[in-house]
């Protein structure tokens, strides 16, 4: 039920680090999970068990299928600050507040690195002021990590949020997804990660979550598992991965400054400053639905209509055609 030891294994050393002492002690509970949904879901109906009268925090806005996952563990939802319109970046002030305010030891769900969809993610200051924050008031932090190393390119860097919790002693929850970092959509392979108080607990907490696993999916497929420990745990596979993440990632942070200089050549008269701030596949346009329908109407553009760009899809052919068509659908605005 719990699935490959080889691959959560290998997995937690990306979350937690190489020389984790936690790993070491033997802390953590976790099991492989149906990629990041997956993990989600068996942490929600965690809480549900064994905290029936917690409450999650999302931020406004995240990725939509959180809301399904946590509506259908019946754990309540309550959300957060977290981007700023106007800025098109973070509305820091106001997570702070909203943190704050939130009964003590609430359950807060955040977006380890290239948060979806707008690709704004808090400073290394201002994560230790939320982790800060949130340890004061006793709040529960799972992150989801979908994008590890599609951030930035380097793993150990989109950790930092991660490590910076671990520092300050609190107890986390983490789902970890090889879906993008490995292209490993079909095979839906992920974990499920708690820090508990000691072994003893880590070992209660692991038998419970594969109790939990145990009547809805029984056990997670192998093929996927045995492909990600296979990469992990091999030094010359692992180094190779490492190199293509980051070619990955340096790519589409290079089609960020691509389109964002094209917008710039064309005059346009809005600041598209927000493209190369924002991190990660996802870039938060600031286009209304009404200039999305148009792109899609008059251009054959494709996007959600709140104006999510998939970074991952522009492409060197491309970016002019792209650049022009928001230029010209934003004109007037």
């Amino acid at each position: 039920m719990g699935g490959s030891v080889k691959m959560v294994e290998e997995t937690l050393k990306l979350a937690y680090g190489e020389d984790s002492k936690f790993i070491k002690d033997k802390r953590i509970a976790a099991v492989q999970a149906l990629s990041g949904t997956g993990a989600c879901r068996l942490f929600a109906d965690f809480q549900k068990r064994f905290r029936p009268d917690s409450q999650i925090y999302i931020p406004v806005p995240t990725w939509a299928n959180h809301h399904n996952i946590w509506r259908d563990a019946h754990v309540p939802q309550r959300t957060y600050h977290y981007y700023h319109p106007e800025s098109k970046g973070l509305d820091f002030a106001a997570l702070m507040d909203d943190v704050k305010n939130a009964p003590n030891g609430s359950f807060f769900l955040l977006h380890a690195c290239a948060h979806n969809p707008t690709g704004v993610d808090p400073s290394e200051d201002q994560w230790r002021e939320i982790s800060y924050q949130i340890k004061v008031k006793g709040h529960f932090p799972f992150f989801d990590m979908a994008y590890q190393g599609f951030a930035s390119g380097d793993p150990e860097r989109d950790a930092k949020s991660i490590r910076i919790f671990l520092e300050d002693g609190h107890a986390i929850g983490i789902a970890q997804s090889y879906a993008k970092n490995m292209g490993l959509y079909g095979q839906r392979v992920g974990c499920l990660s708690v820090l508990c108080e000691d072994e003893k607990q880590a070992i209660a907490v692991k038998s419970q979550l594969q109790q939990l696993a145990r009547p809805m999916y029984s056990n997670p497929p192998v093929h996927g598992a045995l492909i990600v420990s296979t990469i992990l745990g091999n030094p010359d596979l692992k180094s190779l991965w490492l190199k293509e993440v980051k070619v990955m990632a340096d790519r589409i942070i290079g089609m960020r400054t691509a389109l964002r200089e094209n917008l710039e050549k064309l005059g346009s008269p809005l600041s598209w400053k927000h493209i190369t701030e924002q991190i990660g596949m996802f870039c938060y346009s600031g286009m209304t639905p009404e200039q999305v329908d148009r792109l899609t109407k008059e251009y054959h553009i494709y996007m959600t209509r709140n104006g999510r760009i998939s970074m991952a899809g522009v492409t060197t052919g491309n970016v002019g055609y792209l650049a022009n068509a928001i230029n010209e659908v934003t004109k007037s605005s």
